[in-house]
C-alpha cells in the first residue's frame, strides 16, 4: 500500500481540520482528493508529506510511518505545494540542481536533463525562474517533486491558474508519470478528474463523505429527478410539455430545444415520442444528460 490513513484528527485551536480521516491508496493509482475551501485537504497533504503532525491517529506512506521516519518518507515523495515555493531568482537548471543536490543525488547533470524532457522545459531551462510564465512554474514544480524519482507524488491544486493549453499538457504530463508512480492530487477542476484520476476521495468539514471510482462516484444518485434534452422540428410550449407523463418543468434553451426534468424512476422516451405525433411535432433530437462528477460534488459538500 502506497498511502495508508488511520483515523487521523487534527485540531487547530478550536478548529478540529481533520475529524477521523482514514483511507488508503494502492500503489499506481491517480487518485482525486477532493473537497470545498477549508474542506481538510491542505491539511492532510501536509501531514503525509511531513510538514506538520497530526493530532492523533497514523499515517504511513511506503510503509513508512509520516511520524516517526519521516525523513524516509520524504525520500519516497514528491511534493508540489498549493502555492508553489520557487527561487525567482535561480535559473531552472540552477535550481534543478539546488534541489537534486539536497536529495543527495549522484548523478544529477543526467536527472536534470531527464526532468527538463520530461517537464517540457528545453524552450525554458536556460531563463531565471523569475521570467517564466505560470504553467511553466509549474513544470519547473513537478520537475524538483520528480527529481529524485520518488514513488509516490502529491500534488495540491497543480493546473491552478493555467490557460486550457497548460491544463491540458499538465493533464497529459500527470497522466504519463502517473503510469509509473503512485499519485494523489487535489483540484477545483471536475473535468480534470474525469479525466486522470481511477478514484476520487471527496472531504468535506474535515471528514470523508466519499471514497469509490471515478465512474461509480458519478452514477450516484443525487436528486429525484433527471434532464432529458429534446429537439422538435416546430415551437411548442412550456405549458404544453408539463403535460407529458412524469414531466416536472420545461426550460426552452433555444429555438425548438427544449431540457424536460423528470421524475427520476421513469423512462418518458415512448411519452415523448406520443407526444410528438399527437401534436404534429418530429422528434429531432433527444438525449438524456449524464450525471457530471460535478453534480455528485455539489451534493454531497452542500451545507
Amino acid at each position: 500500500m502506497s498511502i495508508k490513513v488511520e483515523n487521523i484528527t487534527k485540531i487547530y485551536g478550536q478548529q478540529k481540520a481533520l475529524n477521523d480521516v482514514s483511507f488508503e491508496v494502492k500503489a499506481g493509482e491517480i487518485v482525486g482528493f477532493l473537497g470545498p475551501n477549508g474542506a481538510g485537504k491542505s491539511t492532510m497533504m501536509k501531514i503525509l508529506t511531513c510538514f506538520i503532525p497530526q493530532t492523533s491517529g497514523s499515517a504511513s506512506v511506503c510503509g513508512f510511518d509520516v511520524a516517526e521516519q519521516s525523513l524516509d518518507v520524504r525520500k519516497q515523495v514528491g511534493y508540489l505545494p498549493e502555492h508553489n515555493p520557487l527561487y525567482l531568482d535561480m535559473y531552472v537548471k540552477e535550481y534543478l540542481e539546488f534541489i537534486g543536490g539536497l536529495h543527495h543525488l549522484k548523478n544529477i547533470k543526467e536527472r536534470i536533463s531527464e526532468m527538463i524532457e520530461i517537464t517540457g522545459l528545453q524552450v525554458e531551462q536556460k531563463k531565471k525562474i523569475g521570467a517564466l510564465s505560470k504553467g511553466y512554474r509549474q513544470r519547473v514544480g513537478l520537475a524538483q517533486a520528480l527529481i529524485h524519482d520518488p514513488k509516490v507524488l502529491i500534488l495540491d491544486e497543480p493546473t491552478t491558474g493555467l490557460d486550457p493549453n497548460q491544463l491540458a499538457e499538465i493533464r497529459n504530463m500527470i497522466i504519463k508519470v502517473g503510469k509509473e508512480k503512485t499519485i494523489m492530487l487535489s483540484t477545483h477542476i471536475m473535468q480534470e478528474v474525469e479525466a486522470m484520476c481511477d478514484r476520487v476521495i471527496i472531504i468535506n468539514n474535515g471528514s470523508i463523505v466519499a471514497n469509490d471510482d471515478t465512474k461509480v462516484l458519478q452514477k450516484l444518485k443525487t436528486e429525484n429527478t433527471y434532464f432529458i434534452t429534446v429537439e422538435f422540428d416546430k415551437p411548442t410550449s412550456k405549458n404544453v410539455l408539463k403535460n407529458i407523463n412524469f414531466v416536472v418543468d420545461a426550460i426552452n434553451s433555444r429555438e425548438n430545444i427544449w431540457q424536460l426534468e423528470v421524475r427520476s424512476d421513469k423512462d418518458i422516451r415512448n411519452d415523448v415520442f406520443q407526444f410528438a405525433v399527437a401534436n404534429g411535432l418530429a422528434v429531432l433530437m433527444l438525449n438524456k444528460e449524464e450525471q457530471k462528477l460535478e453534480d455528485v460534488f455539489k451534493h454531497l459538500t452542500k451545507k
